[in-house]
């Protein structure tokens, strides 16, 4: 349970994110809900996978995130002959001392930008599962820890583009969220090319956060309350798309977990210390759609992994706020789980320092969250 101590990191929390975003914002264009994405998967200590075709801005972001904090960034550009010892390191025989000394890969860094991950061989691609599984890296039976924050952000184009390879399953697991930039609006691209035309921004662009100033965030993060209801609730979303009619692969364990992190994570950022049914429906699409494989019939039918989950929202009940318990001896109470969990001053039901409302099943007339 969240403590009054924590909320004031909360507090912080939001500070620094609105710095980062907008500092992010400067670059990126017209796409406030893909910078907020990119830093709730940071704070959820998860990794990112941008997919689009070429010249929207990929890569831009990636840099444009690394670049506002303080840390080491390393970039990995992915091609056909890229070896799984460019990414994880190697050991070199030293002479003069007569033993093998590791050298690191470009995967020792707290940011690490894997530009065009699926042109290089599943080979390579597989050189990351252990880094983003288990933050670690295993060479010649010795293991050697990867800084913290660490986060991996990808980008990648579209597998019918010539010169690809699809990520494999393992690998697509491993990334929390999946994001696609889009073209931008008219206006956003006439504003781009005022920002753009002359200097790229990523040259003026200084860190506003430090690594252990995120650290200390991700640390709030992992205290924000989620209830059983809203737990529940991630459950049967990821639950029913393994037994869905237009999926012939199912989304897994590790994905639940990835759900609920994110959905602590955005709830921080919306300066909660509770997290709410629409914090999970929110990052539903985003989190679970690239886990997924489509029937061939759902593909015949041009159903996409994206419209399985929205379906999926849209079959499964959501959790509602349960009504408040009645008060000893017939007293009154005042304010309601309802109307947000919160009494007058502040203070959530059963006592300070309480945020989390109650969520129960959902019932007929119940309201909607």
């Amino acid at each position: 349970m969240t403590t009054y101590d924590d909320r004031a990191s909360l507090t912080d929390l939001t500070t620094t994110a609105e710095r980062v975003r907008r500092s992010v914002e400067g670059v990126i264009e017209g796409k406030p809900e893909v910078v907020r994405l990119s830093l709730t998967v940071l704070l959820a200590e998860g990794h990112l996978l941008i997919e689009d075709v070429p010249g929207v801005g990929k890569t831009m972001l990636a840099k444009a995130l690394a670049r506002s904090i303080d840390c080491s960034v390393r970039r990995i550009q992915f091609t056909p002959d890229l070896l799984p010892s460019d990414i994880t390191g190697v050991s070199i025989y030293d002479q003069q001392r007569r033993e093998f000394e590791f050298k690191p890969g470009a995967i020792f860094a707290q940011i690490v930008i894997g530009d065009e991950i699926n042109r290089a061989s599943p080979k390579t691609q597989s050189a990351l599962l252990e880094s983003m599984e288990e933050r670690q890296v295993t060479m010649d039976g010795q293991s050697y820890e990867l800084p913290s924050p660490f986060m991996v952000v990808a980008t990648q184009n579209p597998v019918e583009m010539e010169g690809t390879y699809p990520l494999p399953e393992a690998q697509r697991d491993r990334f929390m969220a999946r994001v696609s930039i889009g073209y931008p609006s008219a206006e956003a691209e006439l504003q781009m090319l005022d920002v753009h035309g002359g200097v790229s921004p990523l040259d003026d662009l200084q860190p506003v956060a430090h690594a252990h100033d995120i650290v200390k965030l991700i640390d709030a993060v992992r205290g924000v309350h989620v209830s059983e209801a809203v737990r529940r609730y991630a459950v049967e979303l990821v639950a029913a798309t393994r037994t869905h009619p237009d999926l012939r692969l199912g989304a897994s364990p590790r994905a639940t977990l990835h759900l609920l992190r994110a959905a602590k994570a955005s709830a921080a950022l919306s300066g909660r210390d509770y997290a709410l049914p629409d914090d999970v429906q929110a990052l539903a699409v985003a989190v679970l759609a690239h886990r997924l494989l489509p029937t061939a019939q759902a593909q015949m039918n041009r159903r996409t992994s994206e419209q399985v989950v929205r379906d999926i929202l849209q079959r499964t009940p959501v959790p509602t706020a349960a009504p408040p318990a009645a008060p000893p001896h017939g007293g009154r109470m005042h304010g309601s789980p309802l109307s947000g969990g919160r009494m007058p001053g502040g203070q959530a039901p059963g006592g300070p320092g309480n945020g989390a409302p109650l969520y129960g099943q959902q019932q007929p007339g119940a309201r909607r969250l």
